[in-house]
């Protein structure tokens, strides 16, 4: 079971590395004016969701795995996996968001301004502190 979480770990540390660095990816995109950069910043962009994406399904398999096959979570007392659980939800939602922003940046329909941006940006940092308090502290 050590092994399995440990690599569960190491995905979802990759998984969020790409969350909190491709937002900041969009700061730059709607900061943008010169077309040179904007090209560039797209494809980096492209590829970080591509790999993102890629890191994302391994670290839900190895989280299904300790969960379901190991019994990570279960019984009594053990509500705080519920909330985990969907605080996940949320992250996929917002993996997802991701790529939506980045289509519209592709198609040269993006509506909203660097600050906003910024902003969206901390969204997984609020997600993953208040997962890893659920994990640690189990409050209920």
């Amino acid at each position: 079971m050590l092994w399995i979480k440990s690599l569960h770990l190491l995905f979802v540390i990759s998984w969020f590395a790409g969350l909190f660095y491709l937002p900041r990816i969009f700061v730059n995109l709607a900061y943008s004016t010169d077309a040179t950069t904007t090209t560039r910043l797209l494809a980096m962009a492209r590829k970080l969701y591509r790999f993102t994406t890629i890191i994302m399904l391994p670290a839900l398999v190895f989280g299904l795995l300790l969960w379901l096959y190991y019994g990570v979570g279960r019984g009594p007392g053990n509500g705080w996996l519920h909330a985990k659980l969907a605080l996940v939800i949320l992250v996929i939602g917002y993996h997802h968001a991701c790529g939506s922003l980045l289509k519209k940046f592709e198609n040269g329909r993006n509506k909203r301004s660097h600050v906003w941006y910024r902003w969206f940006n901390e969204v997984p940092v609020l997600l993953l502190f208040a997962i890893i308090v659920l994990v640690i502290v189990k409050p209920f």
